[in-house]
């Protein structure tokens, strides 16, 4: 079991309906921006625990393909990398937001039709709060089907519990978020 594994609940069975759940943050989004100073960053990704299987390869090359198809319709760019972990993270950039979500949910749909939605952990929305110009990211757990609020603080590995808990106050009747804040992980060096 992997360090993302762990923090995400190892091979716990995904929370039905994840796709309907994961697309509560496209209303969100209008939330976030005109109410809360949150501009997204025009970027997004989604991250999971490859296989080294030809099926699975396959499969997670025919969803980028199909992004890919998709981005020449939408000007979306997208891009692929390994995390020192060893997951592999799927980054969107598009400056429509509606974009961004659709895009993640292809993948997932995609991982998961194949049978390997055991092996997504999350999708993770970048954002930068206008007041603060810091970032703040907002994270789909897939094996918990809830978002949570992730808002790294002034020093390296710290966090800003208390903004944390503040969005979760203000964004809670929008977005299915996660109730057991020790469900909450931190996702440190987000490539987004």
């Amino acid at each position: 079991m992997g360090f993302l594994d762990s923090l995400f609940g190892g091979g716990r069975k995904l929370k039905a309906p994840a796709a309907d759940r994961l697309f509560a943050m496209t209303t969100a989004h209008v939330t976030l921006e005109s109410e809360l100073g949150l501009q997204h960053r025009e970027v997004a990704g989604i991250v999971f625990q490859p296989l080294s299987t030809a099926d699975f390869s396959g499969l997670v090359r025919e969803a980028e393909e199909l992004l890919r198809g998709a981005a020449e319709d939408t000007g979306s760019e997208v891009d692929s990398a390994d995390d020192a972990h060893g997951y592999r993270w799927i980054r969107v950039r598009d400056p429509d937001f509606e974009d961004l979500v659709v895009s993640l949910n292809l993948v997932s749909g995609q991982l998961q039709s194949g049978g390997y939605g055991d092996r997504l952990l999350a999708c993770v929305f970048a954002f930068t709060e206008e007041a603060r110009g810091r970032a703040v990211y907002f994270i789909y757990n897939f094996k918990r089907g809830s978002f949570y609020p992730f808002v790294p603080g002034a020093g390296p590995q710290q966090r800003d519990t208390e903004s944390e808990l503040r969005l979760k106050a203000q964004i809670g009747n929008e977005l299915p978020i996660e109730p057991e804040l020790e469900r909450w992980f931190p996702l440190w060096d987000v490539p987004l």
